[in-house]
């Protein structure tokens, strides 16, 4: 998948033994402040073997109208993002970019706005996904979380 910040290719299989939240984001949507939860999830179990992934997208209510450039300025510039982020993709139906695709046919669920969520183990297997009500920081989420951390890996 190409990196938000200058496209160079990421492969996925770098996050592999880690437990993974993967979120797809929008610049502007009534969501957009969930980055400052998602930094602090990050920040705090990242070194246990958390990482979130996010991916910007327009899909929902074209909320997400820029540049790989200017997505990548917003996200660290107001919310201070330094989680991994891609460059800008479809998440939902049959354009959905690979990792969707993936993530939906496990779990049967598809993104229904910006700001959803899906946990993934260290073994790469769906825990659960979530909705974009549920923030980051939202115990039930953080819960999940730190019993996947907690598992054998």
């Amino acid at each position: 998948m190409p990196r938000l910040q200058d496209d160079s290719p990421q492969n996925l299989c770098q996050y592999s033994g880690k437990v993974v939240l993967v979120v797809n984001t929008a610049s502007y949507c009534g969501f957009t402040s969930q980055y400052e939860g998602l930094e602090r999830i990050y920040a705090k179990y990242q070194d246990k073997g958390f990482v979130v992934l996010g991916f910007p997208s327009n899909d929902f209510g074209q909320q997400e109208p820029g540049s790989s450039k200017q997505i990548a300025d917003f996200c660290f510039n107001t919310y201070g993002v330094k989680f991994p982020m891609f460059a800008k993709s479809t998440v939902s139906g049959g354009e959905a970019n690979p990792l969707f695709q993936d993530l939906m046919s496990q779990g049967g669920s598809t993104p229904r706005w910006n700001f959803y969520k899906y946990l993934v183990d260290r073994q790469g297997k769906l825990v659960n996904s979530y909705s974009s009500m549920t923030g980051p920081e939202d115990s039930r989420l953080t819960s999940a979380i730190q019993k996947a951390l907690a598992a054998a890996p």
